[in-house]
Order: structure tokens, then sequence, then C-alpha cells
């Protein structure tokens, strides 16, 4: 093993730094800033990635899907998140004060699934199969 340098010497009573430590700190932390600035550069892009890739298209979904619940009607074909479909037959909608929906992914919507009728949350509808305005396929 070999023996540790010394970063100082005395001359005199006095003693010096060589400057192997301002050299030392210029190579870790300022002198080679170009890779630091490279893995910037690279974390920005990979964030950017995910944004564009994941995340918006995520909240157009979510977004469009909001759009599409608070659109169902009397008569549209549901599935819920749990799996049961069944026909709108009703919606009371959650107010508060003036009349103003507050929660509208809250409202209480009675379908009827096969002889029985079910209360679910319109936030809890998976999708919306068919209108009773669109023809049947057949």
């Amino acid at each position: 093993m070999a023996p540790a340098l010394s970063l100082a010497h005395h001359t005199g009573s006095r003693m010096m730094h060589s400057g192997i430590l301002p050299a030392l700190a210029l190579l870790q932390f300022g002198g080679a800033g170009t890779g630091t600035s490279y893995f910037l550069v690279q974390v920005i892009l990979i964030l950017g990635i995910f944004y564009f890739f994941l995340i918006r298209p995520q909240q157009q979904q979510r977004k469009k899907h909001e759009e599409q619940l608070r659109g169902v009607k009397r008569g549209d074909r549901i599935v819920t998140s749990g799996g049961i479909i069944g026909e709108v037959i009703h919606i009371r909608e959650v107010a508060t004060g003036e009349g103003a929906t507050a929660r509208p992914m809250e409202d209480e919507v009675t379908i009827k699934s096969a002889e029985s009728r079910l209360i679910v949350e319109r936030g809890k509808i998976a999708r919306i199969e068919r209108t009773t305005n669109a023809p049947a396929k057949e």
C-alpha cells in the first residue's frame, strides 16, 4: 500500500496548503461542469417523456370520462366498476344550498339490472355502453 500523501507542508512556523484541495474541489464541483449539465438535461428529458407519454394522456382520458359521466341520462346502458350492467332509470343529484351540484360524482344513479333496482354513485360508473338514441346493432 502506498503511503498517504500529505495535503499540507510546513514552512517554518506557518502551515501552507499545497493547492491540491482547491484543485480537487474544482474538478468535482465546477471544473467539469458539462457532466452535471448533461445529467440535468437527461433528467429534464426523462420527466418530459413521462409527462407527454403517461401523465398528459391519462389526464385527458380522465377528463373525457368525467364529461361522459356528467352526460349520463335516463335510458343509458352502463357498466359499473363492479361489473354490474344496467339501464339508468333515475338520477338524483346531490345538491347543496341554492340547488347547485356540489359533488357531481357522488350523485345517486338508480339502475335496473335484470329484475333488480340498484343505486350507485355516478363516479362508480366504469363506462357507458349504449344510449337510447343510438341504434341497436343487430
